[in-house]
């Protein structure tokens, strides 16, 4: 009597799917200036490798539409090359995000690390830390940086608080992390009212859950279609089409290589960064052709007005 009482409530009171949609309808919602689908290509570490890849962009003809860098922490960068990187961005008219500071794999917490502490997640430990992100944030901003990616849902609260207040710009942009761990309707739809303004779902999840997800919430989904092999090696891009009609306003996110320590660390390899971005590039022409090919009239277009491009 009480699961009846439960699904009667979900079904009647809220907006929540009571189970993944199998039928995995067509999304209603499409970014502005009616694009199906963007490309976001994330990790690049520094300004050279941003360089590398707005050439070999412009030489493959794919626009890509978001940059996620700096993964292992934008305070690796001096102030100078913090500004290059913006300068970069604003010229290229790509959105640019970065991650502040190095979350729980680089930090001096190791529960994380081990073999039973990774399930507690990438949050932020302790307000010392958090501190220190807002910090790193002050810096970015002054350098002309307007998006940050998010790892933790108290931060991105936080974060939204100051957006509002106007204590930090209004054009700023959050997008949460994969590390957050969200794979659900109701995780969506709880980012989204704190303020998150995308968020990258987990990378296993099936086409029936995305489209649960997508019926809760308009903001836009960032859907790997290539991660790093420690993270599954999951290459989808033969379900471009159906991500892109299923998933819309998606972006498509590519990040092969071994694994996320080796890629971002601070002592990268800097020539491994650079023909990542080459395959990244190329990982997206293949699935700008899977969707150009497909018959569900999907658009892809270079529309900047809705990106937080830098203004350095």
């Amino acid at each position: 009597m009480t699961m009846k009482a439960i699904e009667k409530y979900i079904q009647e009171k809220t907006n929540f799917p009571l189970k993944d949609l199998h039928d995995m309808p067509s999304s209603k919602v499409t970014f502005e200036g009616g694009a199906h689908y963007r490309m976001e290509v994330p990790g690049i570490e520094n300004a050279a490798n941003f360089e590398v890849l707005v050439k070999e962009a412009e030489a493959r003809k794919v626009p890509i539409h978001r940059v996620i860098g700096t993964v292992g922490g934008s305070a690796v960068l001096d102030k100078q090359e913090l500004k290059h990187y913006a300068q970069i961005g604003a010229d290229a008219k790509m959105e640019t995000l970065v991650n502040p500071v190095p979350t729980r794999a680089w930090d001096t917490g190791k529960q994380y690390g081990t073999p039973e502490g990774y399930v507690s997640g990438m949050r932020v430990r302790g307000q010392d830390n958090l501190y220190m992100w807002l910090r790193e944030v002050s810096r970015c901003i002054d350098a002309g940086i307007r998006g940050f990616l998010i790892p933790d849902e108290g931060m991105l609260y936080l974060a939204n608080k100051l957006r509002a207040d106007g204590v930090i710009p209004a054009d700023v942009k959050f997008k949460v992390s994969v590390f957050a761990g969200h794979g659900n309707a109701v995780g969506a739809k709880m980012l989204e009212e704190l303020g998150a303004d995308s968020f990258n779902p987990l990378a296993d999840l099936s086409l029936a859950m995305f489209a649960s997800i997508r019926s809760v919430t308009d903001i836009p989904l960032d859907v790997y279609m290539s991660i790093v092999d420690s993270m599954g090696g999951n290459q989808r891009h033969v379900e471009a089409d159906e991500i892109a009609r299923i998933c819309a306003p998606v972006y498509f996110k590519f990040e092969p290589g071994k694994n996320e320590c080796d890629l971002y660390n601070a002592w990268h390899d800097d020539a491994t960064l650079n023909h990542l971005v080459k395959v990244k590039v190329r990982m997206a022409q293949v699935c700008k052709e899977w969707c150009d090919d497909s018959d569900y009239d999907l658009i892809f277009n270079d529309h900047t007005d809705d990106l937080a491009i830098p203004k350095p």
